[in-house]
């Protein structure tokens, strides 16, 4: 059985006429029976292109922002919960579905100091839809808070409906709030290259494109700005992905919470398919590979909602 949701509560209305133009199209196009369950060959712990059925292989042409913008709108949810309601029974080992095993980085070679005073610092990445990013830190000892939102671009846009037309500058981010002493901004960026999101991806992450989800460091300050470009160094280096890293160090101008109904949706919504292919793995790869980091129960936000 799955999950239970709570898809209507504190979600606001955020259709466009194209997006509900897709899903009547949609609408039409679910009722052939499902065919034989299969996966695509996948990248890096991304999922993409997975076709569990017929239904989920016309739903995978949504365009991106229609599959997300569905959660604002009952109606829309419904329809798309059917086209994935298959996904989500098949996959209660998720695992088996997930895309290729993440890959633990060595630590950096440099960290800040043990602090000597007891006080929290903040830490702001990019790395694709925020649902998963913020999922993902929610889960590691020694956070206290992450809240999704929107850095690089102006206050004047930091709103869903624009930010995913792409122009605006902006990237879907997270800020972590974080007590040093229990874990430092090296170990963050750690995880943060690790299991948050494939960093090797140029505007994109698994099934969503677009500047919006770049890859993306935004230092608060000089520490983190040194320790951040070294440590991309000493990954490219190493060439432990193959590949020279995508991840950008970006000036910080600012972060901007975004609506509330983006707010602690992994845990609200675990059930969403978007979620269960995509970011319930990296949950599972947090807990196997950073053990003594890892915390049962997330850290949820209580930031003010918009």
């Amino acid at each position: 059985m799955l999950p239970r949701t709570n898809w209507q509560s504190n979600i606001e209305p955020a259709f466009q006429p194209g997006c509900m133009l897709e899903l009547r199209n949609l609408q039409r196009q679910i009722h052939p029976p499902c065919k034989e369950i299969r996966a695509l060959p996948t990248n890096h712990r991304c999922c993409k292109k997975t076709i569990i059925s017929k239904r989920m292989d016309v739903m995978d042409n949504l365009s991106s922002k229609t599959r997300r913008q569905a959660v604002a709108n009952p109606w829309a949810k419904g329809l798309l919960a059917a086209c994935g309601l298959g996904l989500a029974v098949l996959l209660g080992q998720n695992a088996a579905f997930s895309s290729e095993t993440a890959k633990v980085v060595p630590p950096p070679a440099s960290d800040e100091q043990p602090p000597a005073t007891a006080h929290t610092e903040t830490a702001v990445f990019a790395g694709g839809c925020f649902w998963g990013v913020q999922g993902v830190f929610q889960h590691v000892r020694g956070v206290t808070d992450v809240v999704s939102g929107y850095a690089g671009g102006s206050r004047d846009t930091a709103r869903y409906d624009r930010v995913s037309d792409g122009d605006t500058g902006h990237a879907e981010a997270v800020q972590i709030t974080y007590d040093p002493a229990q874990v430092t901004y090296g170990r963050l960026l750690q995880i943060f290259f690790s299991v948050a999101h494939d960093p090797t991806e140029l505007n994109r992450q698994g099934p969503d494109s677009g500047t919006q989800y770049r890859s993306a460091v935004f230092p608060a300050n000089d520490m983190q700005r040194n320790l951040a470009q070294a440590y991309v160094g000493q990954i490219d280096k190493s060439k432990v992905f193959g590949k020279t890293l995508a991840t950008r160090i970006e000036a910080f101008n600012g972060f901007y919470p975004a609506e509330s109904y983006h707010q602690n949706f992994l845990t609200r919504n675990p059930g969403y398919p978007y979620i269960v292919v995509n970011d319930l793995p990296k949950i599972d790869d947090l807990k196997r590979l950073f053990p003594a980091l890892y915390r049962a129960q997330p850290a949820l936000t209580k930031v003010a909602s918009r």
